[in-house]
Parts: structure tokens; C-alpha cells; sequence
């Protein structure tokens, strides 16, 4: 088990740099480097920019590929830059870098408790590259996520995982990871989702032609 040390660098320029998509450049004091004292490399944690488009990409298409649906990313670079880093982000993200590499990634947003009263940080997807794994990299983002989460006043962080992933659900109930196995998720997308609004007009679906003996109404 790795002793983590945290090493937070002190200066803060007074006018950060910006992205031309309105995103500031992760500046000294919101990167954290994180080096575990019984190996070399240290990981370094950041807030991601426009510029990393094409890595969280990458990195979105290497989670499909690891959870079996390798054909299923239909997300494209525009989509990201546009509702990543514009002027009303749906999402933030944090890049993990061993030894000044990129090798994995942490994206996310938030939501809100009733019950609570409070907002909370959803992890929408945790991955680090095969290769790179064993070296703390994943604990790394989710200390971070941790502490993010504390920082924005959530009162909690969730996610979900696949019941195959043995290994992960393993990590995570190390953790002190609670699974809510009462709860089912819901989904409604596609052109469900299109029925469901009313919207019947853009449905990609053909129509089909009635039964023998089915009643047609107009």
C-alpha cells in the first residue's frame, strides 16, 4: 500500500492565462502532485484545458474499449470543446500525468440532493491506461475528487461500475465505497426519448404497418 505525500505548489499568478473558450488554464495552485515515497514517478493531477480535447478522447474511447462496448463512443473532439470549455460547461475534467505523461483521466459534474440540500459530484468516468496501473494513479484522481467535492460543499461524491469489474468494485469497498444495490438506473434515450417529449416528427424509427386485424385510428 502506497504512503501518498501531497506537494501543492504556492504561487498564483494574478491573471491566469485563459483558453479561447473561455476555460482558464489550470494554474499552480489547482495542480496537485502527488508522489507515493516507495516508488519514482510522481503523478501530477490538473484540471484539464481546450487543448486536451483529442486525450480525453482518447482516453473515452480506451474506457469503452475496457468495459466491451469499443463501438459505442459517438462523441467527437467538437463536442467535447464545446460543452466542456465554453462559456456554460455540462462538464469538468481532470487529467492525471505520471512523470509528466498523460495516462489517465477523471471527468464529472454536479448534481443536487433534495434530501440533503446540498449538491453532490457525480464521476461520470474514471480511467487510467493499462500500462500505467499499480502506481496509485486512479486513488490519485479520486483523492483529488474527494477533496474537490469538499471544497464545492458537496455532500457527496457517487458513480457507478459494472458488476463484472471485480477488481474495481474491490478498490472501491476499500475505499469505504457504499453500493446501492436497491436502486436500479433508469435511462430514456434515442427516439424514447423523443416519443416521450411529444416529438414524434424527428423520429428515426420507420413506421410500421398494422397487423392483421389491428384497428387503425387517425
Amino acid at each position: 500500500m502506497n504512503t501518498v505525500a501531497w506537494q501543492w505548489v504556492a504561487c498564483s499568478p494574478a491573471d491566469p492565462p485563459r483558453s479561447p473558450y473561455g476555460s482558464a488554464s489550470p494554474t499552480p495552485e489547482n495542480v496537485a502532485r502527488i508522489t507515493p515515497y516507495n516508488i519514482k514517478m510522481a503523478t501530477t493531477i490538473r484540471p484539464a484545458t481546450a487543448a486536451d480535447t483529442a486525450l480525453i478522447l482518447r482516453l473515452i474511447r480506451a474506457l469503452a474499449a475496457y468495459e466491451r462496448e469499443p463501438d459505442a463512443v459517438e462523441a467527437t473532439e467538437d463536442d467535447l470543446l464545446r460543452h466542456g470549455f465554453g462559456e456554460n460547461p455540462y462538464f469538468q475534467c481532470l487529467i492525471a500525468e505520471l512523470d509528466d505523461q498523460p495516462v489517465g483521466f477523471a471527468l464529472y459534474f454536479y448534481d443536487y440532493s433534495t434530501w440533503l440540500g446540498r449538491p453532490g459530484l457525480y464521476l461520470e468516468d474514471l480511467f487510467v491506461d493499462p500500462p500505467f496501473r499499480g502506481h496509485g494513479v486512479g486513488k490519485a484522481l479520486l483523492l483529488r475528487l474527494a477533496a474537490i467535492a469538499l471544497e464545492k460543499g458537496c455532500a457527496r461524491l457517487k458513480w457507478e461500475v459494472l458488476d463484472w469489474n471485480q477488481p474495481a468494485i474491490d478498490f472501491y469497498q476499500s475505499l469505504g465505497a457504499e453500493f446501492l444495490d436497491t436502486w436500479r438506473n433508469v435511462r430514456v434515450s434515442g427516439n424514447a426519448l423523443r416519443r416521450l417529449a411529444g416529438d414524434s416528427s424527428r423520429s428515426a424509427e420507420p413506421a410500421q404497418p398494422p397487423r392483421p386485424g389491428q384497428q387503425v385510428t387517425q
